[in-house]
């Protein structure tokens, strides 16, 4: 139950920056303007936030897999 809630918890834009390793936290402001990236947030009123899991599939996306070509016998 533990791992759901932290999973689940919202971080601020700050926070989330901080968490993606970006140097200006301004620059989530932008993706989400821009639409530059697919980054789901979560919103009410004018305050922003980033689930924890969202951000982790996020970075999970850009993750490039290599496969090592077969070597044959």
């Amino acid at each position: 139950m533990k791992q759901i809630e932290i999973n689940n918890e919202l971080l601020t834009e700050a926070q989330a920056a901080t968490y993606l390793g970006l140097k200006n936290p301004k620059t989530l402001a932008v993706w989400r303007c821009t639409k530059r990236y697919p980054l789901t947030y979560v919103k009410y009123g004018r305050t922003v936030r980033y689930r924890r899991k969202d951000l982790d599939a996020f970075i999970e996306s850009g993750v490039t897999r290599i496969q090592a070509p077969e070597v044959s016998k």
